[in-house]
């Protein structure tokens, strides 16, 4: 069995989704509503049913396709509870476990809640790969000026329940701006230039003061994401 995920790229808005397989079934992680087809002919390809469609948190910068995807394969979509997703059949919370695959007992996701980007985000463990959001990303992190973010619960998020992971683990991020796709938890606490070495002030000064511009998408991808991508 394949241990590790297939990364997926949309360019416009720089989102990884990330397709899981195991035992002939699927878990698709961030879906993009524009990659729908390109999903879909991945799966055909690779032989696999999709089982699950799991959101890290409430998207501001794309729309996703789970409420679609759904449609098409009968799959189940899940979501952070704290994220205001009310359409999704599973509301996940702080350590619960998505199954998936045709063994026995199945493969675990395991559901680590990192609030700080938004209040109900989520990270998902697999197999010794985390698959962080918009939590932690490659030598950076999440925002957290805006719907429902906390710097405070951020810097607690990764440095009380991220870093706290084996050096080892693989860290695949929601985003990239610059061409990488990977790195481990081992690199970023030791190199990440927000928070490695970084007291809970400092940190919380350097979010305060970003003074970023807001996602250019916000205001149509937050209320379209809360009902799965579809319309309402």
């Amino acid at each position: 069995m394949n241990s590790l995920p297939i990364q997926l790229f949309d360019s416009e808005s720089s989102t990884y989704t990330y397709l899981l397989a195991a035992d002939g079934e699927a878990v698709l992680i961030d879906p993009v509503d524009k990659h729908c087809e390109r999903d879909l002919a991945h799966l055909e390809r690779l032989g696999l049913r999709l089982a699950y469609i799991l959101e890290t948190h409430n998207h501001a910068d794309h729309v996703t396709s789970a409420g679609r995807l759904q449609q098409l394969t009968g799959a189940r979509t899940a979501a952070p509870i704290g994220c205001g997703i009310a359409p999704a059949d599973v509301q996940l919370s702080h350590g619960d476990v998505v199954r998936f695959g045709g063994a026995e007992q199945g493969e675990k996701i395991h559901v680590v809640h990192t609030p700080g980007h938004t209040a109900g985000s989520v990270c998902y463990l697999w197999r010794g790969n985390l698959f962080s959001g918009d939590t932690l990303l490659i030598d950076g992190c999440g925002r957290t000026d805006f719907q429902s973010g906390s710097a405070e619960e951020m810097y607690h998020s990764v440095t009380s329940r991220l870093f706290t992971l084996p050096d080892a683990t693989m860290l695949w991020p929601a985003h990239d701006y610059k061409g990488r796709s990977v790195s481990t938890i081992g690199w970023e606490k030791r190199h990440n230039s927000r928070l490695a070495g970084r007291s809970l002030e400092a940190f919380v000064e350097l979010m305060n003061n970003l003074n970023l511009p807001p996602p250019r998408l916000m205001d149509v991808a937050v209320p379209a994401n809360r009902n799965l991508g579809l319309p309402h």
